[in-house]
């Protein structure tokens, strides 16, 4: 077990989620696709989609202000601000620069985390370094995405992504709580099974390229699944490990919300009781580095995270990335 310098905990968290939704069975009559199958294969019912003049940092500029407040500090107590997110405003500057302007959180460092959706399990692990090392004593960790902007409405994929943003603020603990441990995971060989291929270097913008479509994702939804319910398993066994604790030991699962099959196929192969998987996505579908924070925060308000309870963090992403965590209350 790879152990903190300083416990690091949660202090506060926050959501923001746009108010536009698209049902599925609006997407039935713009899109060749079945409510109950989308439903019943993936676990979404609907999906917010962000207004026109709302941008990922808007988003994420809510979320983290709500995560401030939540944790009974002023943005000027905020040292240091990661964004994670695959949909950022631009390419420069970072949106988490963008987001501290919005916030008026002038004392704070801030860059962008890119895992897609395991970016918000990166960047708390990425904050928890600075924390426990006592370089930093309050970091804001926001997850946002806007893959409203990179979905080709027309397509039958178009079902899985929604907008939101997520956020905590992490600081010091002095007590026996906090983040347990963290196992992280890259494998490149797996990149282009989901990826973004125009806008970058590789596929500038250029008439060529929006006529071909490459300003939008594309997602080879088979090697997901497989790769998904191969290596959430492995990842949430190996930190269980690390920290030699059983899997009937942990009271929730915060996962990433890729699609309710996974999740279901994740619960069975580590046994873990699907009771205790907490989902949205019925609400908001995969909001990528929002997922997480977004489920976080509703679990924080409805009162699950007592003292003592012990969390289970997981997600996997395009890159191949993902990784699991685990968290005790305190």
């Amino acid at each position: 077990m790879k152990q903190l310098v300083r416990n690091v905990k949660i202090i506060g968290t926050g959501s923001y989620t746009p108010e536009k939704i698209y049902t599925n069975e609006y997407l039935e009559t713009v899109i060749d696709t079945n409510s109950e199958w989308i439903f019943e294969n993936l676990g979404i019912r609907e999906r917010r989609v962000a207004a026109p003049d709302e941008a990922t940092s808007d988003l994420a500029y809510k979320a983290g202000l709500e995560a401030v407040n939540s944790a009974g500090l002023t943005v000027d107590d905020i040292d240091l601000i990661i964004v994670a997110t695959s949909t950022p405003d631009r390419l420069a500057p970072s949106t988490a620069c963008i987001v501290q302007d919005k916030m008026k959180a002038y004392n704070a460092v801030c860059f962008d985390l890119a895992a897609v959706c395991s970016g918000f399990l990166f960047a708390i692990s990425t904050a928890s370094q600075f924390i426990a090392s006592g370089v930093y004593d309050n970091v804001l960790v926001i997850g946002a995405d806007t893959f409203s902007r990179i979905t080709d409405w027309t397509r039958r994929d178009a079902v899985f992504f929604g907008d939101g943003a997520g956020a905590a603020v992490l600081s010091h603990s002095n007590v026996n709580s906090g983040f347990l441990a963290f196992r992280l995971y890259s494998d490149g060989r797996g990149k282009l099974n989901f990826t973004i291929p125009g806008g970058g270097s590789e596929f500038p913008i250029s008439e060529e390229s929006l006529n071909n479509n490459l300003r939008y994702f594309q997602m080879n939804g088979k090697a997901v699944y497989q790769t998904g319910t191969v290596v959430l398993p492995q990842a949430i066994k190996q930190v269980l490990s690390d920290c030699g604790i059983d899997i009937s030991e942990v009271d929730y699962m915060i996962p990433h919300q890729p699609s309710i099959k996974i999740l279901q196929k994740t619960a069975e192969i580590i046994g873990l009781p699907f009771e205790k998987v907490k989902t949205n996505m019925d609400k908001y579908a995969n909001t990528s580095g929002g997922t997480i924070p977004i489920l976080l925060d509703e679990v924080n308000k409805s009162g699950l995270l007592t003292p003592g309870k012990l969390i289970l963090f997981a997600a996997v992403g395009s890159g191949w990335t993902w990784g699991a965590s685990l968290y005790k209350c305190g």
